[in-house]
């Protein structure tokens, strides 16, 4: 019965050390560089101002590349606006995993004009957390 009672203590030790190594943050890419974080509503309302200058934005991670990990979709501070974190494929990938949590990314933000305006940032640095 002791010894049971022993495995079961080691046991609940490792899954609460599991469970606490899962929640800790995770870094991707290049070391984040900037200390000030612009606001995802701010880059939508102008974006022509933001195109080509490097970015940190945080925010949840409403979604992730299914095929290769290759972008995270974060959400705004505004409810209908989501931003994509496009890395180089192959380079960075993103588990399916980080949807649901907070990332705080950084990159250049590129703004491509047609029949819809499209923002995104061309990402070098990420921590999922």
């Amino acid at each position: 019965m002791r010894r049971l009672s022993a495995l079961a203590i080691v046991l609940i030790v490792f899954a609460a050390g599991l469970a606490a190594q899962e929640n800790k943050e995770k870094k991707y890419g290049t070391a984040l560089t900037l200390t000030e974080v612009t606001k995802i509503s701010d880059i939508y309302a102008n974006p022509d101002k933001f195109a080509g200058k490097r970015v940190q934005v945080e925010g949840p991670v409403v979604d992730v590349c299914a095929e290769m990990g290759c972008w995270l979709a974060l959400g705004s501070d505004k409810e209908s606006q989501v931003l994509r974190f496009k890395v180089e494929d192959g380079v960075i990938v993103f588990p399916m995993t980080a949807k649901g949590k907070k990332a705080k990314v950084e990159g250049i933000v590129t703004v491509t004009k047609g029949t819809e305006t499209t923002i995104q940032i061309k990402g070098e640095g990420a921590i999922v957390y």
